[in-house]
């Protein structure tokens, strides 16, 4: 506890009565603290888990304990007894995975003293886990609410259960601790996800039955595919439309219209998991995600012009592409849209300017040196411009960046999901089937030119020169 150090009564506090008084002794941070408390035991809670078998989730008619919305019945947990290990949330976005996952973790320490929380960063572990708006802490009981210790990655609930937080970066972390429940956010994301798995399953050993929770937009890999497939994991695939009573309309607006009615919107809104499309030149398999890129060598911004702007035209493919000094490529940015030529223009150079590029890498199809002068009348004029033409077909000149993907030089920065429109666009992408793919063709641009004299330059020696010329000499006369 904070020692009080001031005697001044606080001016925006209410007056207290007398055995109360010596609040107003505390210095203001212990008063804040203490208000911080107090406001949070004195939130509204409403309770998740109703006891009716099969309920979809809305207010009970005539139940005043349950006019709000609630737990769905794919949101309930198993029979804890039963033969299975992991319960897995196959959902869509805004389909209450969170939601879910956190509501769980609160019943489960009920009966479980150990548990284990782990998240693709650590950042994701307190922005979405604990610290969200369905996070642990916004979803408990006032009177449950547990103590959150960051720097320790550790919560503590009022009857003595441990959570400790892992970020799966990290999966040797995993080695040492036990627990008897495990709950895994987005693990179809993890990059390290075999690691992170192996090391958890082998820690889940307290109590007779220790259980993971798993709570992921699904994706075609390989482990994902196995999870599914495993006899002691129970699948729960959530529609986002199931949850869509709890979404804000402008998600609907924005993420429903956009997406809804596509083979990505199959998996990013219906939870479905997508298999590699058969002549496509990009599979699932062959994406890598990073938080942070590392120090770059060249950034470029990868256009790709639409020949009209009419309406039903092509997106302008807009994308950001770096090269590392380890000569991995890192995809930073996805802006493609439909633009006006002023707006893909202003566009490219907000972005050259926002990732201090070296070039605008754009294709000149479509006008030539008209492409240039967008470019340079849009409001900027000191951008380095790299005009290409992309006569070769696109499978050609796309092949050589494909092969850095199957060699895994290529890396997503970002979040999972940030770029989901351009990986949707690679792995359905069929050369010579379909709209021209603007995202893959803008891509391509930026990292051909990346590649390009890539090698570090050598320096000429000319004492090696003179003695490469003399020694001709000498061949030609014998």
């Amino acid at each position: 506890m904070v020692q009080p150090v001031s005697k001044t009564p606080s001016a925006h506090l209410p007056a207290l009565p007398a055995d109360l008084r010596v609040f107003e002794q505390w210095n203001p941070d212990a008063q804040q603290e203490a208000l911080d408390l107090l406001k949070s035991r004195q939130r509204r809670w409403l309770p998740f888990f109703c006891k009716v078998p099969g309920c979809d989730g809305h207010p009970h008619a005539g139940d005043p304990g349950w006019s709000h919305n609630h737990a769905r019945a794919d949101q309930h947990v198993p029979k804890w007894s039963g033969d299975w290990l992991v319960l897995c949330f196959s959902g869509g976005r805004g389909a209450g995975k969170s939601r879910t996952g956190s509501e769980i973790t609160h019943r489960i320490t009920e009966r479980v003293p150990r548990l284990s929380l782990i998240g693709a960063t650590g950042p994701d572990i307190r922005d979405t886990m604990v610290e969200g708006v369905s996070g642990i802490l916004a979803t408990s009981r006032p009177d449950q609410r547990p103590l959150w210790e960051p720097s320790k990655k550790k919560l503590t609930w009022p009857n003595g259960a441990i959570g400790q937080c892992f970020s799966a970066e990290e999966p040797d972390r995993l080695r040492g601790p036990e627990s008897g429940f495990v709950w895994a956010d987005e693990p179809a994301h993890f990059p390290l996800v075999d690691e992170v798995w192996s090391n958890m399953l082998l820690g889940l050993r307290l109590g007779s039955s220790p259980k993971v929770v798993a709570t992921t937009t699904p994706k075609p890999t390989k482990w994902m595919k196995a999870l599914i497939k495993d006899p002691l994991t129970i699948t729960r695939r959530v529609s986002t439309y199931a949850n869509i009573d709890n979404l804000a309309d402008t998600f609907k607006r924005t993420v429903l219209d956009r997406f809804e009615g596509t083979r990505l919107g199959r998996q990013e809104l219906h939870g479905e998991i997508l298999e590699d499309v058969e002549g496509a030149l990009w599979a699932w398999d062959m994406f890598q995600w990073i938080d942070e890129a590392p120090p770059l060598q060249r950034i470029v911004v990868g256009v790709d012009p639409a020949g009209s702007t009419r309406l039903g035209a092509d997106d302008t493919g807009l994308v950001v592409v770096g090269v590392g000094y380890d000569k991995h490529l890192y995809v930073l940015a996805d802006h493609t849209d439909k633009y006006s030529p002023n707006g893909w223009a202003q566009k490219a150079n907000a972005l050259y300017e926002e990732f201090s590029a070296d070039a605008i890498v754009a294709e000149k199809n479509y006008g030539g040196e008209m492409v240039r002068h967008t470019l340079e009348t849009s409001g900027y004029s000191h951008a380095r411009i790299v005009l290409v033409d992309s006569r070769r077909g696109k499978q050609l000149r796309a092949e050589p960046i494909v092969a850095r993907y199957e060699r895994h030089m290529v890396t997503h920065v970002g979040h999972p999901g940030d770029l989901a429109e351009l990986e949707g666009e690679q792995t359905s992408w069929v050369p010579g089937q379909g709209p021209s793919p603007n995202r893959v063709d803008a891509m391509v641009h930026a990292g051909t030119d990346l590649l390009r004299n890539l090698e570090p330059a050598a320096i000429a020696d000319p004492n090696k020169l003179l003695r490469r010329r003399v020694t001709g000499r000498h061949l030609r006369a014998v």
